[in-house]
């Protein structure tokens, strides 16, 4: 049987164990559970993105304005046609 290691700061493996012990787990069983679960998925087994709490940036904000007040210029079309034209309106 092969053993790993891994380093990480108190408080995170403090709430970890917690965590898991709330599960009934202790943390090395969750661990292999992860690895299971990666091998089983070929891959990691739930999505990894970026945080998306984030604050719209102007463009974005401007965008969900127009949308509200109902001018549409950024969708949804009707047609391929609208959607063409509405990229190459100023």
């Amino acid at each position: 049987m092969a053993t790993i290691q891994i380093r990480m700061d108190d408080n995170t493996k403090s709430a970890a164990d917690s965590l898991f012990g709330a599960l009934g787990l202790d943390t090395s069983t969750a661990v292999r559970m992860f690895i299971a679960a990666a091998l089983e998925h070929d891959g990691i087994p739930f999505a990894i993105k970026r945080n998306a709490v984030r604050k719209p940036n102007a463009e974005l904000r401007e965008a969900m304005e127009d949308t509200r007040l109902g001018r549409n210029l950024y969708g949804p079309f009707e047609t391929a046609k609208e959607a063409v034209a509405s990229m190459l309106e100023d």
